[in-house]
């Protein structure tokens, strides 16, 4: 069951990584301008890095699916649709990466102003901690998570800025 999570999960990553190079190359030919290339490939290298110790840990384990399973299954789920929720908002706008359209278009509805930046805060955080427990990766979740926040915090510095640049409304 478990190898089929992490299939579903991998597939699911890598489809929508396939949306936001679709969206990227949209943009920048539309004269969209990247803000953070250097913290974009170091949170690039950093998912694959958490994903690929999570597995490894998990296929070293004495592993026996659980309620910290369960539990992190359902984080796990609850990440993913709100990833979707996400990308349906922004739309032709979504990518990894932090472009900025020459015709950008403040998103102001109810999700995002609740919450500021919900891709980080309610799918890539959830994502990664319910990716962790699902698979029991307890040393991937203490050591490898304060690690990635490090980037995703100075992206969530630059896109605060970068908004605020072009919306002053925002």
């Amino acid at each position: 069951m478990l190898v089929l999570f992490i299939t579903l999960a991998v597939i699911f990553r890598v489809a929508t990584l396939l949306i936001s190079i679709s969206n990227e190359r949209k943009l920048k030919a539309a004269g969209g301008t990247e803000i953070g290339k250097t913290d974009s490939s170091i949170l690039a290298v950093a998912h694959v890095a958490f994903y690929l110790c999570a597995i490894t840990e998990y296929a070293f384990s004495d592993y026996t699916i659980d309620q910290v399973t369960l539990l992190g299954l359902a984080i796990y789920l609850v990440g993913v649709i709100f990833l979707i929720v996400v990308i349906v908002s922004l739309g032709p706008q979504w990518t990894v990466k932090l472009i900025i359209a020459r015709n950008h278009i403040l998103v102001t509805s109810l999700l995002f102003r609740l919450i500021r930046h919900p891709n980080y805060y309610l799918n890539i955080i959830p994502e990664l901690i319910g990716f962790a427990l699902t698979l029991h990766a307890f040393w991937t979740l203490a050591v490898a998570m304060p690690l990635y926040l490090i980037p995703l915090f100075v992206r969530i510095g630059q896109e605060e800025k970068a908004m605020r640049v072009h919306f002053p409304q925002y």
